[in-house]
Formats: structure tokens, sequence, C-alpha cells
């Protein structure tokens, strides 16, 4: 296999918008990738707040937060696919043996969790759980090929993921830092191809 099509893994890697991608939901949208292989890929959007904060969400599931810290955290719009369905990203918890403490969880090489499961609501509710979590609605996903060739068609710049912006860094912030690993801001990327 050549260099030129070896595959490429952007698992634990952000996506970013290009400034001309002109989509509702991932205009300007920041993604982080779980999960990247020759079937597919699957990622969540982080900087794409819904009306819903963490409390609401978790009303809807008869639980109550019992944590301030979170109160004010809204539930985000994680991408189009199974919307009705709760993701939560989350620091790795490991409960040794380099086993995951929750039911159904994608540990994801860098440091991360995914986490599909109920158990991590209820760890959250009780005032336990990750410290740093972020709770999201649907996924994107990507079928084989699919990535690539949106990438191929300068849809998506791709950096190294870095957990301080999913985290510690406010959502209106996050596409611009997120530019900023590339050493880029915005407006250096014009969306008219050939007329910059």
């Amino acid at each position: 296999m050549s260099a030129d099509s070896a595959p490429i893994n952007l698992t634990n890697h952000f996506l970013i918008a290009m400034p001309g991608l002109n989509d509702e939901l991932f205009g300007r949208s920041v993604v982080f990738m779980c999960e990247h292989s020759e079937r597919g890929a699957l990622g969540l959007v982080i900087n794409k707040p819904s009306d819903i904060l963490l409390p609401g969400l978790f009303a809807k599931v008869d639980l109550v937060l019992g944590r301030d810290d979170l109160r004010d955290q809204p539930v985000f719009q994680g991408g189009p696919v199974q919307t009705e369905r709760g993701f939560v990203l989350h620091e790795a918890i490991d409960a040794g043996e380099g086993e995951s403490v929750y039911a159904s969880t994608l540990s994801i090489p860098g440091g991360l969790e995914m986490t599909t499961s109920r158990d991590v609501l209820e760890a959250i509710a009780s005032g336990a759980g990750p410290r740093k979590v972020l709770v999201s609605l649907g996924y994107a996903s990507w079928g084989e090929g699919q990535l690539e060739s949106e990438i191929t068609e300068n849809s998506w710049l791709t950096v190294a993921a870095d957990p301080a912006l999913i985290f510690d860094t406010p959502v209106e912030q996050r596409y611009e830092k997120a530019m900023g690993l590339l050493g880029l801001a915005p407006w250096m990327l014009s969306p008219d191809a050939g007329h910059a």
C-alpha cells in the first residue's frame, strides 16, 4: 500500500467545518471524533448547544441532577443521528484491568470515553460520576469513505483533539479556538475558493 492510499484515522481528533460549509447543523461546527475506521466514522458536535439544560434532561429520564457544577451546562446537539438518544463524553474512569465503570462505553484512545448507558447519568445525578462531561443528544456519522471524501472536498479541517477545548472552553469560543490549534482564524479561509 502506498503512502498516498494509507487509511487515515481521525479518532481523538477534531473535525472543524470550513467557513464555507453552509449547513444548519455542521456550519461552524467542531466535531470530536470518537471512532474512525475503514468502516466509517462517528463523532459528537461539541459546540452546538440545544435549548435544554442538563437538569431538564435529567428530569426527562426521572433523575434529579445532584451536581451544582453542571446545573447551567447545556445538552448539545451531537449530530443528526439518533437525536432522542443521549451520549455522554467524559474523562476515562478506570475500573481496573482496563475496564470501564459503565455498562456501554466506548474507550477512545487519548483518555476520553463515550458512554450511552443510563448508569453514567445515575452516577452524575448522585453527585458522583466523571467530573468533566459533555452530554449530547444524537451523533454524527459517516459511512465507509464518506468522511475521507468530504475532507478531500475541503469541507473539514482536522487537528488532534484537546480535551480542554471540550470541557474548559466556553461554547461560543470553541470554533475559533479549534481553528487556533491549527494556527488559523476563520477569516483567513475564504469560503469562495479562488477568490481570496
